[in-house]
């Protein structure tokens, strides 16, 4: 823990050149972990240079040199799982089996969804007119991730950066530091030069700014709010530089009649509290065919009484707290709103499940009986908060499902494939979930409208972090 006093730069832990510092709390306990330095301008400086020192020997490294390191660092990564299984669990309160089994997962699994799309990364091609193609670094890269899915962010930044030649200073969320310190470490291990990847800590106002703003960063990739994504963008404009966005979103579930009702609202309901509900995909708005909608409430009530609230240091399948208490705040905020415009309280509501009175708790809600012009139902809740949506018909279900500023993922279930394939073409997301359907590693990662721009992940999470050129006359 003493690195959290530090910032990983060139190859080595360095002293800041800020002298703030912000407490990191264990969510479950309210008990202070640690302490993280906090970066400014200058920091971010010493960062970025070298990174762009960096850049001049490792953007013309080969493609089965960044693919030797990429395998030693599966190694290490593999090595050092249970460490980070066990950061995310104290920085966040992502329970120890939920954390070891997709938080910490994630580092392995997108390092090996990247291996597997690097082998096949064409570099260099001859176009059909006889010109050639060539793919090459952007160049720096500044990186910035979020609390929620600390690995998961970290590895879909950063491994596409050191697979394609690119260096990287990774701004993470200041909230989970731990986990973020441990993979600056696992790199180091790995064997990469110094300067390839570097690391500082810091608020998005001091340093996430001063990334983003920096003439010598050619790209900013970031996962957050809408509202910090337009930030990030905005800072970026100054220097024309290539931004990346993977931001929040409002997922809808639609939920036909002609579907196994018992298995799929009952795992649609478990969907939305996974992760204690703080996942930008999550499917929280419930949209179900009126000829159903008695039986579904039933089923729902039933299945969020059933999850289990518990204490992250615990294995098993339960939900854990918040991840601090203004995020808590945020969410009694909005149940009280969804009270106050007349939904229907299903299950759960106000306050903390008995028994946890220490720590960011809260009870698995559901609403029913909600219209989609409700703030519960328009708004990013990040918290286990269902909302329940009645609909007539396909084409009135796909009008609810696309009224939304956001288009991130949405889900389905019917038991009709010609239906699947027909709402599907028919919804504005950037991934559709079919019966359960799960995100494999491998596959792109991104949203429509206000959810962002890009894709993170496998070969189409590659190609944002290079640049194309042609050769013309070349024999």
């Amino acid at each position: 823990m003493d690195n959290l006093q530090k910032f990983y730069i060139g190859g080595q832990w360095v002293a800041p050149a800020s002298d703030a510092t912000m407490p990191v709390l264990n969510p479950a306990t309210e008990a202070q972990i640690g302490s993280v330095a906090m970066g400014n301008a200058a920091d971010v400086d010493k960062a970025v240079a070298a990174a762009k020192a960096a850049f001049e020997s490792f953007s013309q490294t080969s493609k089965a040199d960044r693919l030797a390191l990429l395998h030693r660092l599966k190694t290490v990564t593999e090595k050092r799982i249970e460490d980070l299984a066990q950061a995310m669990r104290m920085e966040m309160g992502a329970p120890i089996s939920m954390a070891r089994d997709a938080q910490a997962d994630a580092a392995v699994g997108h390092l090996q969804g990247f291996i597997d799309a690097l082998e096949t990364l064409e570099e260099r091609t001859t176009l059909a007119n006889g010109d050639v193609l060539m793919r090459e670094p952007i160049g720096v890269c500044g990186l910035i991730t979020p609390w929620n899915w600390p690995m998961n962010q970290i590895a879909l930044k950063v491994v596409p950066a050191l697979a394609t030649g690119c260096t990287c200073v990774l701004k993470p969320s200041e909230h989970t530091p731990v986990s973020a310190m441990v993979y600056a470490e696992i790199i180091h291990e790995a064997g990469y030069p110094a300067g390839v990847f570097n690391l500082v800590n810091g608020d998005g106002i001091n340093v996430g700014s001063a990334l983003s703003r920096h003439p010598d960063v050619q790209m900013m990739s970031f996962t957050g709010s809408t509202r910090a994504g337009t930030a990030v963008t905005r800072d970026a404009a100054e220097t024309v530089k290539r931004v990346t966005l993977e931001l929040g979103g409002k997922s809808p579930n639609l939920v036909f009649t002609d579907c196994n009702l018992e298995e799929r609202v009952t795992a649609s309901v478990d969907e939305c509290m996974f992760n204690t509900g703080q996942s930008c995909d999550a499917p929280t708005r419930l949209l179900v065919e009126r000829s159903c909608y008695d039986e579904v409430l039933k089923i729902a009530k039933h299945a969020a009484e059933a999850t289990a609230v518990g204490d992250p240091a615990q294995t098993g399948d339960h939900i854990g707290p918040l991840f601090d208490r203004i995020q808590y705040e945020r969410v009694q905020a909005m149940i009280q709103k969804g009270l106050d415009e007349g939904a229907t309280l299903l299950a759960g509501g106000l306050g903390k499940p008995e028994g946890f009175e220490t720590g960011w708790y809260v009870k698995p809600t559901i609403f029913a009986d909600v219209s989609n012009e409700m703030a519960v139902a328009q708004e990013e809740i990040f918290g286990p908060v269902l909302v329940i949506i009645p609909f007539e018909d396909e084409a009135d279900a796909i009008a609810i499902a696309n009224d939304t500023p956001y288009g991130l993922a949405a889900y389905l279930q019917t038991g009709s494939p010609a239906r699947a394939e027909r709402v599907s073409s028919r919804l504005r997301a950037g991934a559709i979930h079919i019966n359960g359907g799960g995100f494999n590693y491998g596959s792109p990662f991104g949203g429509y409208k206000q959810s962002g721009n890009g894709r993170e992940g496998g070969l189409m999470g590659l190609e944002d972090y290079l640049e194309t050129k042609t050769l013309h006359g070349i024999t």
